[in-house]
């Protein structure tokens, strides 16, 4: 017998990872504020981050909704495929 509680929800995991990765993009921001630019992660967010900018309102903003959005999106595909690998599997 399954417990409930083990099947792993795309709601928990949606929330759970956006808020990690919107979490994890002010973290980075935090830094780049804090260290030289030498240091900036700006080159591994902007390629990923449609309509980032290092330092403008906008660009702050697209990166805080895009980091968001990330993590529903893992969620949305990932849940599933292992709700179907684990079913399989057993």
């Amino acid at each position: 017998m399954s417990n409930s509680s083990d099947v792993p929800s795309i709601k928990v995991w949606g929330w759970t990872l956006s808020v990690f990765l919107l979490a994890s993009y002010l973290i980075c921001i935090g830094f780049g504020l804090a260290v030289p630019g030498r240091f900036h992660m700006v080159e591994a967010w902007a390629p990923l981050l449609p309509g980032f900018e290092w330092l403008t309102p906008l660009g702050f903003a697209a990166g805080a909704i895009d980091s968001f959005l990330y993590g529903w999106y893992i969620a949305v595909i990932a849940v599933p495929l292992y709700r179907y690998f684990s079913k399989r599997g057993a």
